[in-house]
């Protein structure tokens, strides 16, 4: 420090801010403020020499923010550095004197919870102090208001220096979690009247009285009724009671007390009698004319001291005894049992459907205790809220016969119910079922089933894969079912068996298609021959009929499939008629609106929605539209069952089986507002419980299913092309053929090569051969292209799963266009790694992607920059999204995710646009492996050299595909 400012002495002034602690600042400092600061508390360790001080300005003014507790310790006896001579002001001269007493107060425990500060949740500690330390308090407060200090600024010092003191222990967390558990903080302190019985309840202080004092309950005996005494309990030994009864305005023991407890007995009773006059003015039926409390009660006036007076006289800190089984009774509520007639379900009286009606006997039930309805109406005639039936006892409000009656009134009289609503109560337990009989409070009253050993098998079953019957697979079905597989299949079909709908919501990836595909020919193969053959109807987004057209000629060669769609689509009676002759019709979402008089013309044998997650909003035209259609058996497939919201997945289960879910209003109110706005757990229990029966998920790291499951599998995804691109595609094959003749052999070679660029460009976006900017999101719509469609469909499945994937590009536009729509359906950055990417941003992108913490799901990459020599085992998914048509190429690529430090099972996606030359190429490719990994060696130079046939063949559009 300069010599000149060792040789000045400092004037420090502040004051107390409010809430934060002291604050200090010093005006004719000329120096800067972090060496006023190491000056100050050169010599205070508490501090750390300065290190945990706090800067802070206040109207300009530079200064020291010292924290509550940090202020007691340092202005208790502030020690600055030799080279500072400070000259405190008098405001702050007083600070420092409440800080002194802060600081012996902290150090000797002289403080106490403060009652009224813990009711208002605000100033919860106050300083106790007595003698020298009291008086010295009082001469402080007296000086601090001459100084223009407010007096009670000590008590507000202390309360927030505790806080932080007990905030900065282990011991002083347990001991504030002690405290604001206990009933007497918060609202219960308000409820007591005398702060040192709260400091007892709390354990603050220990009540050094040899008894407790004690209103006990006693039950009915054969002379008297219900009676309350006084008790005194021994306090070290608690089973000992000593009864007193008042006589005279003093208090008798009916038997001698201890002669150390008589000096204290007057004084704690006259104490405790005030207490019970205050706890009980609010119920008076319970008191005397004296203010005590009525020896003598009625069953009635027993029913509320165990109500309301008990709890009253807890919270204002008064000990009572109650009859050991009034806990257990009060939680027993009234019960509704329907019990299933023995006959149901049986061969006798089968079942088919939710809505099949179910015949059943009720009962009456409180606790294990079974009670007829006479018995119930007679006690709420007599106005009987206590009653004991052998050895039990019953605790019953008057109001549970209404709700009881119009329980039953609401549901159906006759003792009927349907299967959906046998199978709620059942599995939902005993679940509240909400009455809207009061309008200022909802009324609730249980019910629950009890099933009969045919239903109960048969809901075995169902919520279990190890109780269903396999089928056999079908022998017309061209390949094999994994174990896992089989069992949905079975599943399905043990569905179909009783009329009720089901979701197969299994992971991408693991066949729901060649399932449904199998549960077709498993149907097919049981009719009946005289049984009247009607079609099955599967509407699925436009991106994968195309997909699934491939798939089933693949898996199911003898299937009679129609596909149902493009301008040229039957319609009218011919549809009908075509119809008809086919054992599955393929539709799209956008059809069924448009076509829903063709549609909603025949009943199906079986409704299948793949994707099923389109119809998650139920007010969409095409929602409305599938709903209507009649079907015998409806299914849905999807990866995704809800999304965003709950009322997602009410929207395909009220597809599957209506009514089940009840309505949607009725749905928002009892689940979906626990659940999404106070994170039921019981609820969220209750739910899964109810749609499990009739969801089958299964996930990848299923330990059954890893079993069954390669390392890497590859699959094609089929897509079709747009109007648009198959204009555009016509257009420049015709072009090309047009020149080839005209052309030397090395020009023909360009061209060739330019026009299979186009091409490939178009397959993947219409805009990416045009050359459009890619920054118009309006002209790179993913209506322009069924590829882009369901790629962003498959990610965002993916997405919904946590899990990662790599998408790899030829085409730089492309490239960008990817990285910028996933980004916005995604809300997270998505990286983008071509040749241009310098190598520092190149490493960043990939440390992050592989960064588990990190927010990621999608990498774009070029096949060039990024097909090799990169680790990135974060991803478990491989998009090819437009073909190299090098199988050595694309594996290399698919290596950066299925390599060393792999956990997962990779799934390769490689997309193949219908009709086009990608399907020919990957046909050829597919069909000749080993001659093409020869022929096929140097990406697509092996096409320049076909003859003018073999070009026209390849790059022509298929007529079948392009009239759509």
């Amino acid at each position: 420090m300069k010599e000149a400012e060792a040789a000045a002495a400092q004037r420090l002034e502040g004051g107390w801010l409010a809430g934060e602690g002291v604050w200090l600042h010093a005006p004719q400092w000329n120096g800067p403020i972090q060496r006023l600061k190491h000056v100050l508390f050169a010599w205070h360790s508490g501090s750390w020499y300065g290190a945990e001080v706090e800067e802070h300005a206040i109207g300009g003014q530079s200064g020291l923010l010292l924290t509550p507790l940090l202020a007691a310790d340092y202005l208790a006896d502030p020690a600055s550095s030799l080279l500072l001579r400070a000259e405190w002001s008098p405001q702050l001269r007083q600070l420092c004197e409440a800080a002194r007493l802060i600081r012996e107060a902290l150090v000797a425990g002289a403080f106490a919870p403060s009652m009224a500060g813990w009711s208002r949740r605000a100033g919860r500690w106050q300083l106790h102090l007595e003698d020298a330390a009291g008086a010295r308090y009082r001469q402080w407060q007296a000086a601090a208001a001459e100084s223009g200090l407010e007096p009670a600024l000590a008590e507000q010092w202390l309360a927030l220096a505790v806080e932080e003191a007990l905030g900065r222990s282990l011991e002083g967390e347990r001991a504030q979690r002690r405290v604001a558990a206990l009933p007497a903080a918060g609202r219960g302190a308000q409820s007591y009247r005398d702060e040192e019985d709260w400091w007892v309840a709390l354990g603050w202080k220990r009540d050094e009285t040899p008894f407790r004092v004690m209103l006990q309950l006693l039950e009915p005996e054969e002379a008297q009724g219900w009676r309350l005494r006084v008790v005194l309990q021994d306090r070290e030994a608690p089973d000992r009671l000593y009864a007193l009864r008042e006589a005279g305005g003093s208090w008798e023991a009916e038997e001698p007390l201890p002669k150390s407890w008589t000096r204290d007995v007057a004084a704690r009773m006259a104490k405790e009698g005030r207490k019970w006059q205050q706890a009980l003015a609010s119920e008076p039926e319970l008191l005397q004319d004296d203010g005590l409390p009525r020896e003598q009660l009625e069953e009635r006036q027993a029913w509320t001291f165990l109500e309301r007076g008990s709890r009253l006289l807890l919270e204002a800190g008064c000990s009572i005894l109650l009859p050991g089984w009034w806990e257990a009774a009060r939680r027993r509520k009234l019960r509704l049992k329907a019990k299933v007639k023995s006959s149901v379900g049986s061969a006798e009286a089968p079942v088919f459907g939710l809505d099949a009606i179910i015949q059943f006997d009720w009962k009456l039930a409180i606790g294990d205790l079974d009670l007829s309805e006479a018995q119930f109406r007679d006690m709420v005639e007599r106005d009987q809220r206590l009653a004991r039936f052998g050895n039990e006892w019953v605790h019953l409000d008057p109001r549970d016969l209404e709700r009881l009656r119009e329980w039953m009134q609401r549901r159906r009289s006759g003792g009927e119910l349907t299967l959906g609503e046998v199978m709620e109560l059942h599995l939902r337990g005993a679940a509240s079922q909400e009455e809207d009989l009061d309008p200022d409070a909802q009324q609730r009253i249980a019910a629950e089933v009890e099933l009969n050993s045919h239903l109960r098998s048969w809901l075995d079953q169902l919520q279990s894969l190890n109780e269903l019957p396999l089928v056999d697979a079908p022998q017309t079905l061209r390949g094999e079912l994994r174990p896992y597989q089989l069992e949905g299949v079975s599943w399905l079909a043990f569905l179909r068996r009783f009329g009720l709908g089901g979701c197969l919501a299994d992971d991408m990836g693991l066949g729901k298609t060649v399932q449904f595909t199998a549960y077709l020919l498993h149907v097919i193969g049981q009719r009946e021959s005289e049984e009247p053959a009607s079609p099955s109807l599967l509407i699925c987004p436009t991106s994968v009929i195309g997909n699934w057209e491939k798939e089933l000629q693949r898996f199911a060669p003898t299937l009679r499939v129609m596909v149902h769609y493009g301008p040229r689509r039957t319609r009218g009676e011919d549809f009908a008629e075509e119809a008809r002759q086919a054992d599955l019709v393929i539709t799209s979402y956008a059809l069924a609106p448009l076509d829903e008089e063709e549609l909603g013309g025949m009943r199906w044998d079986a409704l299948c929605l793949d994707e099923a997650q389109n119809i998650k909003n139920v007010y969409t035209k095409q929602s409305a539209a599938v709903r209507k259609l009649r079907a015998r058996h409806r299914i849905a497939l999807t990866g995704t069952p809800m999304e965003n919201r709950l009322t997602e997945l009410w929207s395909i289960h009220d597809f599957m089986n209506p009514g089940y879910l009840g309505s949607l209003p009725e749905f928002r109110r009892e689940v979906v507002q626990p659940i999404e706005r106070l994170r039921d757990d019981q609820t969220i229990a209750r739910l899964r419980k109810w749609v499990e029966p009739f969801m089958l998920r299964r996930v990848k790291q299923d330990p059954a299913i890893r079993l069954s499951l390669p390392d890497k599998q590859e699959a094609r995804v089929y897509v079709s092309l747009t109007a648009e691109q198959g204009s555009l595609y016509e257009s420049t094959v015709a072009g090309l053929m047009e020149q080839l003749d005209t052309l030397s052999p090395l020009r023909r070679r360009g061209l060739i090569l330019a026009t299979l660029t186009r091409l490939k460009q178009l397959c993947d976006h219409p805009a990416l051969m045009r050359k459009e900017p890619a920054g118009a999101a309006s002209q790179w719509s993913e209506a322009r292209s069924n590829k882009l469609s369901r790629l962003l469909e498959m990610v965002e499945e993916i997405a919904q799963r946590g899990e990662r994937c790599l998408i790899f590009t030829q085409f730089v536009g492309m490239g960008r266009t990817l990285q910028r729509r996933l980004a916005e359906q995604l809300g997270i950055p998505v990286p983008y790694l071509h040749g241009g990417v310098p190598k520092a941003d190149r490493d960043t992108m990939i440390e992050a992607f592989q960064d588990p913490d990190q927010p990621a799901c999608a990498f774009v990459l070029s096949l060039k920059a990024g097909g090799t020599g990169l680790n990135l085992t974060a991803a478990n998914h491989v998009f090819h999204y437009d073909r190299w048509w090098n199988p050595a190429v694309e594996n290399q690529a698919t290596d950066r995710a299925f390599r060393i430090g792999q956990t997962r099972d990779v799934q390769v996606h490689k997309f193949v646009t219908l009709g086009t030359l990608e399907e020919k190429i990957d046909e050829m490719i597919a069909g000749k492996q080993s001659l093409s990994e020869q022929v096929v060696g140097r990406s697509e130079n092996w096409i320049t050299e076909l003859s003018r046939d073999e070009l026209s063949e390849l790059f022509t559009l298929r007529r079948s595909w392009a009239d759509r």
